[in-house]
């Protein structure tokens, strides 16, 4: 990647949603060529997918938490098959440390958090950090 790609990439990440000719103007290049440089990041899978950003309190998840998972007994496979299940986690990383996984994940209410937690004791030893704000 030179400086072009990665200011493509910048804008990118701020609006996914531009047009190839507006995105050419912010970086200084014509429609073709800012185009033939997407299809390249494409191709090398820098660019891997288009997506959006939700505000999850404005649809109707107003706590959300981060939660460090210890696995119990080997039960790496029943962790991951329970959890498949869930709908509003916003990722799961098998991780190195003092924990095995980490999540993001968004609930409706501080009951609907217990509920969660508690359903994980077959399989783990949490520890929960709730988020209050996001800095960056």
């Amino acid at each position: 990647m030179d400086l072009i790609d990665e200011l493509i990439v910048k804008e990118l990440l701020m609006n996914s949603r531009l047009s190839m000719s507006e995105l050419g103007r912010r970086v200084h290049l014509s429609s073709p060529a800012v185009k033939e440089r997407v299809l390249q990041l494409e191709e090398k899978q820098i660019i891997k997918k288009y997506t959006i950003e939700l505000d999850k309190k404005n649809c109707g998840f107003p706590i959300s938490a981060i939660i460090e998972a210890t696995i119990k007994n080997t039960r790496y496979e029943d962790f991951k098959n329970h959890i498949q299940n869930e709908e509003n986690i916003d990722f799961c990383y098998r991780i190195a440390g003092s924990a095995c996984f980490m999540l993001k994940i968004n609930f409706k209410s501080f009951e609907e958090a217990e509920k969660f937690i508690d359903g994980l004791i077959p399989f783990a030893y949490t520890k929960t950090n709730f988020i209050f704000s996001r800095v960056i």
